[in-house]
């Protein structure tokens, strides 16, 4: 990820909107780019696609993926749909929190790990499914899951 820049930021704005492309586009954007939407960039978002603030801020809000504060080092998405959690999801994230101290859509103060629920990754059949630095692991139990967070050396 780049570090958060305004010029970069507003470049990234103008191309997209250049190219015919949505808000959702521009915001994707910033997320791939950044990591996140910075704050600096929702007055320019709104005057490029001439949206209000609260519809910016209503997309960002709407669609996992977007987030308007930077994601820790390592990402871990658990799946909270109801196939994952017919095979354990909540109690695999129930361990997770306990284990790590964060709640589902929290960062560690260091930086190191952000937590986030998602819903589906499409490994239905093969869940507790999750999401992990964007590599998804499938079949998920406790023991498995806690190698994964030891080999991110947290």
């Amino acid at each position: 990820m780049t570090r958060w820049n305004e010029k970069t930021s507003r470049a990234l704005i103008e191309e997209t909107h250049k190219r015919g492309e949505t808000l959702t586009m521009a915001l994707r954007a910033l997320v791939d780019t950044f990591g996140y939407v910075d704050e600096a960039a929702i007055a320019p978002l709104m005057q490029t696609f001439a949206r209000s603030r609260a519809e910016v801020l209503g997309v960002i809000a709407y669609y996992d993926d977007f987030r308007t504060t930077p994601p820790g080092r390592h990402v871990v998405r658990l799946c909270q749909a109801e196939a994952c959690q017919a095979v354990g999801a909540r109690e695999l994230t129930a361990h997770i929190c306990a284990k790590t101290g964060l709640s589902l859509g929290q960062t560690s103060d260091d930086g190191a790990l952000t937590l986030e629920g998602v819903y589906c990754l499409g490994l239905c059949a093969n869940g507790p499914a999750a999401l992990i630095d964007d590599a998804p692991m499938a079949e998920l139990d406790k023991d498995r899951l806690d190698a994964k967070l030891a080999a991110l050396k947290l």
